[in-house]
């Protein structure tokens, strides 16, 4: 499988409680990042990207896409999944692509009967730096800080992670919406984690 992970990948002293996997998906580069929130706090497990797809058709693209997703599924267990909603995008063909690759990446949590959590771009960009409309940089620096990374986070990378952030960080909400609400609450629990 061609995906690279981060130097520290596999060791973790996070119990298994809450597993989240984010991608940040694109059909040059995906990204994906497993994070996971014991006690409270929020643990790192891994993250790295599916690449190389530069010089191949559309079809082995998503097809490599396809297999490295499945792949980390099968290795870190998440209990759901988490990515950026649909952007409108100026160019019609990249917005095409992309959703091309949103739905790979929908289809494996499908596949793997994992809940599936989308977010804006601003409410990711919120719940992890404070501020929706956060460079990338800057997410990328508050990703590392908040789960203690040494070094640079590849950007594609580090918003798969800022995703997996933004709904553990949301958890806690949600979990007190879906017990004080019992009629919306049985709604919101069919392919949501409460």
């Amino acid at each position: 499988m061609r995906f690279r992970l981060n130097p520290d990948d596999g060791a973790s002293s996070c119990e298994d409680v809450q597993r989240v996997l984010g991608i940040d998906p694109g059909t040059v580069t995906t990204g994906w990042g497993v994070v996971e929130v014991a006690g409270g706090a929020l643990c790192h497990l891994a993250h790295g990207t599916i690449g190389a797809l530069g010089g191949l058709g559309q079809g082995r693209r998503l097809s490599r896409i396809y297999r490295g997703l499945q792949e980390i599924v099968r290795r870190y267990e998440p209990q759901g999944v988490s990515l950026e909603k649909v952007f409108f995008a100026r160019n019609a063909q990249s917005a095409l692509k992309l959703g091309q690759a949103r739905g790979v990446a929908l289809l494996v949590a499908a596949e793997n009967e994992l809940a599936i959590n989308e977010y804006a771009s601003a409410e990711i960009k919120l719940a992890v730096v404070g501020y929706g409309r956060a460079s990338k940089e800057q997410v990328q620096k508050m990703v590392a800080s908040l789960l203690h990374l040494t070094g640079r986070v590849q950007a594609d990378a580090a918003d798969a992670l800022a995703a997996a952030i933004c709904y553990l960080h949301q958890r806690p909400f949600r979990a007190r919406v879906v017990g004080a609400l019992p009629v919306a609450g049985r709604e919101l629990r069919r392919g949501r984690m409460p």
